[in-house]
């Protein structure tokens, strides 16, 4: 594709003046959120959606979230059901996004949605994100602001050295606190499914419900982002759960007796600072792996439960075959 120039952006109210301004006339601007990067553009227009897809090289079966600024928004684009209305109240703003009905004449463009019936659909926590999408006042489309299948983005240096020369901009905020995409979660009339887990622990929406969430995932056919067998993936090959490294891998650890890792997710063991690390430090660890002509990053195992579950979902797609 054609390179043009990356503007950074402060995160000052000239700054999101100057977002605002290429999202309506259709460009694409990276902003942070409490998760990771996203890659934002207007939702209901199909021309900016499609450089959404171009400037990752996403596959055009894959949907989009929408980010809106409020739940009145929200309700322009999807149909909410009581148990929706309730998880939206009890978690939005947050890393909580909502698989919902499309609601008739939404005005999205038929590419956020994949051709689905569905819309995904979240309000961010982020400060920033809040006054961004609150001064645009509509639905930004925005996935994570990497190329398609590589490793997310926390900090706007990421998204500058994947995506510079592909988009217009990137607001920078600084590091993202949560480090892992949203939780993605699909309200039905008998409960509700775990599309894919993330920033919010399964076990705190089981709690608000009252039930256990079911687990719906089809790599070939996805109903949310997030689903594709191989994804997150860095450019070094990744081994799971290696708690004796050879000298052909460089070892990331996690726990306090991972000694000899190059690096460490925690080294408390702290399942919150490793989510919050994880991208960071594989984007990291695939730089010192190429510096050492190494293949493999080994990982230590992390614990599957609470955000060990998200962690471990998104190594194991990041070690999937590409």
């Amino acid at each position: 594709m054609e390179q043009i120039k990356t503007e950074t952006l402060l995160s000052d109210a000239a700054g999101i003046s100057c977002a605002v301004a290429i999202w309506q006339a259709g460009g694409l601007v990276a902003f942070p959120t409490e998760t990771v990067y996203g890659l934002g553009a207007d939702a209901t227009n199909g021309t900016a959606v499609a450089r959404i897809y171009e400037a990752k090289g996403r596959p055009a079966f894959n949907p989009l979230i929408i980010h809106v600024a409020d739940i009145a928004t929200a309700k322009q684009f999807a149909e909410f059901d009581t148990l929706a209305e309730n998880l939206a109240l009890a978690f939005w703003p947050g890393p909580l996004s909502l698989v919902l009905p499309l609601k008739t004449n939404s005005g999205l463009s038929p590419l956020v949605t994949a051709g689905l019936s569905t819309l995904a659909v979240r309000i961010p926590q982020n400060p920033l994100a809040q006054r961004l999408l609150s001064a645009f006042g509509g639905a930004i489309a925005a996935p994570s602001a990497n190329p398609s299948g590589k490793i997310s983005a926390t900090s706007a240096s990421h998204v500058l050295a994947s995506l510079s020369g592909r988009i217009d901009a990137v607001m920078d905020g600084g590091t993202c606190n949560v480090g892992l995409e949203s939780t993605i979660v699909a309200p039905g009339t008998s409960g509700a499914a775990l599309l894919r887990p993330g920033g919010l622990p399964a076990e705190a929406i089981e709690a608000m419900l009252g039930l256990k969430l079911t687990r719906q995932d089809d790599p070939d056919q996805p109903t949310s982002p997030g689903q594709l067998a191989s994804h997150y993936a860095p450019s070094a090959q990744i081994a799971l759960n290696v708690t004796a490294p050879d000298n052909t891998m460089i070892w990331l650890g996690f726990g306090p007796d991972c000694t000899g890792a190059a690096l460490n997710l925690s080294q408390a063991g702290d399942l919150r600072e490793a989510a919050a690390n994880l991208f960071a430090v594989l984007h990291e660890m695939d730089r010192l792996a190429q510096e050492k002509n190494l293949n493999v990053i080994a990982i230590a195992p992390v614990p599957n439960t609470g955000l060990g579950v998200a962690i471990n979902d998104r190594l194991k797609r990041a070690a999937a075959p590409r």
